[in-house]
């Protein structure tokens, strides 16, 4: 499959040649995934999804054009060689635009080939008995289960030269608990993984949670306010760290100077407590990015090194535009590193507290200032999780809580696509109704 992908890209720059491109790039995309679907907890759905795609990016007279199709026949890909160029032609001029060199062409490969289609089934029957007897309150609302496999040549008319072809399981589950007539706001774990030789319930940290959203069902409305520490757990630590990095770091704020960190390089921008890594390719990771989108090699790489900031998370071209470098990766692949400390040991240290296991809110605005609604969470009083609660709001600044970590735990959780920690900020403000 990836000598077809490799013939295809190669016309796809033929032709946007021939049409008039001075230099351009693609990339050809297939997948298949067999999924199985689980509604109210029984099997709903078995079915197979192939996709195709072919997106191209043409310059011609330092003008960009892009375009993107889901065919790969020849006649289509002339079409829209033709379109591309076109659109290059009647867009600005923009001296920053530029292909990648050659740095080393390689063929990728991660995970698995091929399925075990039987046993895997049997791990998903196994893990809904397992959730029933273990936490019978538990309802597992969807769930997805699903083997792919993703194949993918980039090239450019430099020479550039990529292919990666590789496959995982994946597992979904959105869930609540029922007790009578309680019933709990819904949560929900994911996670990617290439071995079947473990139970699918004991991966991440898939038995807390559950066991916490039984806990939920005698929560209540928390009446009062107080301005402390938050407590995020690992499924909703990117609602934070993430956020800002991407809302600090990447190409939009330090084109448009929005960032507060703009200037900051080289400089503490968070406690020291915090490392942050950009990490697609760590063997933990499962499918992570193996070449950027622009046809650079991908590298893992540390974003904040104990506070300090070391770079931005930027494109080539956004770096061209700011005179910074090019970030070695942009995927989403990323680690909070792991603190010294237990969970536990964190918890008894505080005297009032939340813990937070879910967020729900928008986007934080440009200088960091955020307000959301903390689902699934409790209150931590007296170094112990005490009462589960709801209509709980949290307020506060992403920039002024990097710099307000108050301890990261030793404990991590890793779901195939990233690593998290439990971290605590101080100086969040909660209020109930």
């Amino acid at each position: 499959m990836e000598r077809d992908l490799t013939k295809i890209c190669a016309y796809a720059l033929e032709r946007l040649r021939f049409y008039g491109a001075d230099d351009a790039d693609c990339i050809v995309s297939r997948s298949h995934v067999d999924e199985m679907n689980v509604d109210a907890g029984e099997f709903s759905l078995l079915r197979s999804i192939y996709n195709a795609s072919i997106s191209m990016r043409a310059i011609k007279d330092q003008r960009k054009g892009v375009i993107s199709i889901n065919k790969t026949d020849e006649i289509s890909i002339d079409e829209a060689a033709k379109q591309c160029v076109a659109n290059a032609a009647a867009a600005d001029e923009d001296d920053c635009l530029s292909i990648a060199p050659v740095l080393g062409n390689a063929d990728f490969t991660f995970g698995l080939e091929e399925p075990d289609r039987d046993r895997f089934f049997d791990r998903i029957r196994e893990y809904l008995d397992d959730v029933h007897t273990l936490y019978p309150k538990v309802l597992i609302e969807q769930l997805i289960a699903d083997f792919g496999v993703w194949t993918a040549c980039f090239g450019n008319t430099n020479g550039v030269r990529f292919t990666k072809r590789g496959g995982y399981y994946s597992l979904s589950s959105m869930y609540s608990a029922h007790d009578g007539d309680k019933a709990t706001s819904f949560n929900s774990v994911g996670m990617d993984f290439v071995s079947l030789d473990r139970k699918l319930i004991e991966l991440g940290d898939q038995k807390q949670m559950y066991e916490l959203c039984q806990r939920e069902l005698e929560a209540a409305p928390y009446n009062g306010k107080f301005t402390g520490i938050a407590v995020f757990a690992p499924s909703c630590l990117d609602d934070i760290v993430d956020t800002a990095i991407h809302s600090f770091t990447g190409g939009s704020a330090i084109l448009d100077g929005t960032s507060p960190w703009k200037d900051k390089l080289g400089q503490q921008v968070a406690s020291e407590k915090l490392t942050f890594r950009l990490i697609p390719i760590d063997e933990r990771i499962v499918g992570g990015e193996r070449f950027t989108s622009e046809g650079y090699p991908t590298e893992n790489c540390t974003v904040i090194e104990n506070g300090v900031l070391r770079c931005f998370t930027l494109s080539e071209y956004t770096a061209r535009k700011t005179g910074n470098k090019r970030c070695s990766t942009l995927s989403g692949c990323s680690e909070v590193v792991a603190g010294s400390r237990s969970v536990d040991e964190i918890i008894a240290g505080i005297e009032r507290g939340l813990l937070v296991c879910r967020v729900s809110g928008g986007e934080p605005a440009g200088n960091g200032d955020f307000s959301a609604v903390a689902k699934n969470s409790f209150l931590i009083e007296n170094g112990r999780v005490t009462r589960p609660v709801t209509e709980t709001m949290i307020s506060g600044n992403l920039a002024d809580m990097l710099m307000h970590i108050t301890d990261i735990s030793r404990e991590t959780v890793c779901d195939g696509s990233g690593v998290a920690p439990y971290v605590a900020f101080d100086g969040v403000t909660v209020s109930g109704s």
